[in-house]
């Protein structure tokens, strides 16, 4: 097992009717910056409990954050705390509205363009305005983990940034919040989560024997869970289940000591800033044939997955293949689609963009042994037509 730090300061408040515990998990005599993104929380009455728990104390609100957060939409909230004196921000949403709260936190006193958090992938390690969380929609994780992703609509760049400042001071998790959410954004929630948990498991065997556990339960659990919750998300084990299962998948725990890939998450990300595609699709897109173009590399781990997941039989070529077969069939079964021409016509130049775009980030090798070169995510975009 590689030697690892594990580090989460956030307190993950968990279940029904704990919302009414907002107003003893924010500094007393705080001035509150409310962030969301649009109309969802006025019509499943968050934004109200939300008020009401925190009556007595100042609040400042803050609409508009997309799904894909904007560093521009991010950078007026960053103004409106500064011209206003705040001094604790309040993220109610899901994983987009945290991550933008993530950037505004760390943007307001950063010497220097904030555009660099971006860019240069800086980490952040201080002076990050203190925040908590009120989750919306199960998917990210990014409720009890310090990292984001921001989407620069001027130059279609969508980055990821983190640091230890940037873990939520607090995070109320309520499943049944998910009782009103769109079908689309349950599938979504359920793959994206799965598809974290794939990062930091399927990459090659190595002496992590519990993380490995621990990541199977969840991949096990997100099976079983996943179809139903989406249609019944008012079936509270469901709902409790999913959201933790969600949360798990990227709060830190399983990927210590062991190596992670990540690398279909940053094509995947090309595909969202170009084409609007939900993140959790564009995983689905990509991560099929990546599994496939670095089958080699990743053979022997997608063997003990196809056994322990779906308890496939026979040699170790067959398992393997079988269980890139058995995942995209849970994609489609979760109602995503898993090619990139089922989305846009326009998709010929894709690959070379992508690839363009790595070189002149200086990402000539990704992936957990970073080997899947500029012509292997040529490759693997290519086959995701």
């Amino acid at each position: 097992m590689l030697n690892f730090e594990l580090y989460n300061p956030t307190n993950l408040v968990f279940g029904k009717g704990q919302i009414e515990k907002l107003p003893t998990l924010v500094p007393q005599g705080a001035k509150i910056l409310l962030a969301y993104g649009g109309g969802s929380i006025f019509k499943n009455g968050i934004h109200e409990q939300v008020i009401n728990n925190l009556k007595g104390f100042e609040i400042v609100e803050f609409s508009g954050i997309e799904p894909n957060p904007h560093f521009e939409t991010l950078m007026k909230a960053v103004s409106i705390i500064k011209e206003q004196k705040i001094d604790f921000i309040l993220a109610v949403g899901g994983g987009s509205v945290i991550d933008g709260v993530k950037f505004i936190s760390a943007a307001v006193n950063f010497e220097g363009n904030p555009i660099d958090i971006l860019q240069k992938r800086l980490l952040i390690k201080e002076n990050a305005v203190p925040f908590g969380t009120v989750l919306t929609l199960p998917a990210t994780g990014s409720e009890m983990n310090s990292g984001a992703v921001v989407t620069i609509e001027a130059t279609q760049e969508k980055l990821a940034f983190g640091g230890s400042a940037l873990f939520p001071k607090f995070s109320i998790c309520d499943p049944t919040v998910i009782e009103s959410l769109p079908k689309r954004q349950l599938q979504n929630g359920v793959v994206d989560a799965y598809t974290h948990v794939m990062e930091q498991y399927l990459t090659y065997p190595h002496e992590g024997y519990l993380q490995d556990r621990i990541a199977e339960g969840i991949l096990q659990t997100l099976i079983e869970i996943g179809p139903k919750v989406v249609e019944n998300p008012k079936d509270y084990a469901l709902a409790s289940n999913f959201m933790w299962s969600c949360t798990m998948a990227l709060n830190g725990l399983i990927q210590k000591g062991v190596p992670s890939d990540w690398a279909t998450h940053m094509i995947g990300h090309e595909l969202t800033a170009l084409y609007g595609i939900d993140h959790a699709r564009t995983l689905s897109i990509i991560a099929p044939s990546l599994y496939k173009v670095m089958f080699e590399t990743k053979k022997a781990k997608l063997a003990q997955y196809g056994k322990r997941i779906f308890n496939l039989e026979g040699t170790e070529d067959e398992i393997a293949n079988e269980a890139i077969n058995k995942t995209v069939e849970f994609f489609h079964k979760m109602g995503m689609q898993t090619k990139l021409s089922e989305y846009t016509e326009d998709y010929n130049k894709t690959a070379d963009f992508i690839v363009n775009r790595f070189e002149e980030r200086g990402w000539k090798g990704l992936g957990e042994k970073q080997n899947i070169t500029l012509e292997k995510v040529r490759e693997i975009v290519e086959m995701s037509y």
